[in-house]
């Protein structure tokens, strides 16, 4: 067998170019969401990558979107175990594991975006975040983002309205409170929502309004309900990182990947009030009727909430109740 011996000059340039090809560190970022259509969730983890390539510190995060890599239940089990990098993720996916983050999705606790903001930096969240580190993971950027109701029966505007459909309602909290209602519940991630109206799995369902537009709801029903003066849908999708992913990365990294993230979240938050009025507008459009609740509808809402999810997170999750008294205690 002929034997190939490199010169030292040869066996340093391969060296060299050894040290070079393995000195940057990818990142993978998954999210469910589409890609390169708008979508500001997608738009904020290709925003981060960008800002992090511009860094110039052998960082790269390679970006995955609309399920290409983990499917949306996946990605915090993923995430936690190391397996995945960083996810853009509707928190509320992983209270099954993490009942808490449940809060995180609770009828009328989030009013409107600027309670929103106000709530990043407070006590309530930072209880959330201290389970997320708990669970392997750690937040890069916050992003609440509103939602509202579509139905191919009516328009849902009182908890009457709701009586014996089939709803997708996104999480426990709104569940039990539909539940009460009279509604049927069916659980899936945003992503199967279209399908699942299109083939009669669903009536009517929650999701964010970015969902609303990038998934194409307005082709398969009769009636949205916007967010309005009276949001009683608000869910918390942050990017996140997997916490053993992070102790890897040098300081010069992980102040990068913290910039970006910044950036990420500033541009999310410029975006986010803009997203319920873009819905309203390509449901009109696509001549879905566009209707709001009343105040009276809401404040009915919220009874039934606190006679239900309310009430069973605070008996049954742990800290449920100090969660719940965190965030009210938010003006």
């Amino acid at each position: 067998m002929q034997r190939h011996i490199l010169t030292p000059l040869a066996l340093g340039l391969a060296l060299a170019f050894s040290g070079a090809a393995s000195a940057e560190t990818v990142l993978r970022a998954s999210h469910q969401f589409p890609g390169g259509q708008g979508d500001v969730r997608d738009e904020m983890v290709q925003l981060m990558a960008d800002k992090v390539a511009e860094a110039d510190v052998d960082l790269k995060i390679e970006v995955y979107p609309g399920q290409s890599l983990f499917k949306a239940r996946e990605q915090w089990a993923a995430l936690s175990r190391g397996r995945l990098d960083i996810t853009a993720l509707p928190l509320d996916y992983a209270s099954g594991r993490h009942p808490e983050f449940s809060a995180t999705l609770m009828p009328g606790l989030v009013r409107n975006h600027e309670h929103a903001q106000r709530l990043n930096d407070s006590e309530f969240m930072g209880m959330i975040k201290e389970v997320i580190r708990e669970g392997g993971a750690r937040v890069l950027a916050d992003a609440w983002l509103a939602g509202g109701f579509a139905s191919t029966e009516n328009c849902i505007t009182s908890p009457e309205s709701v009586d014996g459909q089939t709803f997708r309602a996104a999480g426990p909290a709104f569940e039990q409170m539909l539940e009460t209602a009279g509604a049927s519940i069916a659980s899936m991630p945003s992503s199967e929502i279209y399908t699942a109206l299109q083939t009669g799995v669903l009536d009517a369902a929650n999701t964010s309004s970015m969902s609303f537009v990038s998934y194409r709801i307005y082709e398969q029903v009769e009636c949205l309900t916007e967010p309005g003066e009276h949001a009683l849908w608000f869910m918390y999708e942050p990017i996140l990182i997997s916490e053993q992913v992070w102790q890897e990365l040098n300081e010069e990294q992980q102040q990068a990947l913290t910039e970006a993230a910044q950036a990420a979240e500033e541009f999310f938050a410029a975006e986010a009030a803009g997203l319920d009025q873009q819905m309203v507008d390509v449901f009109r459009e696509n001549g879905v009727e566009v209707v709001s609740m009343s105040e009276e509808d809401y404040n009915a809402w919220l009874e039934i909430a606190k006679q239900s999810s309310y009430q069973n997170f605070a008996e049954n999750v742990p800290n449920g109740q100090a969660l719940i008294d965190a965030a009210l205690a938010v003006e």
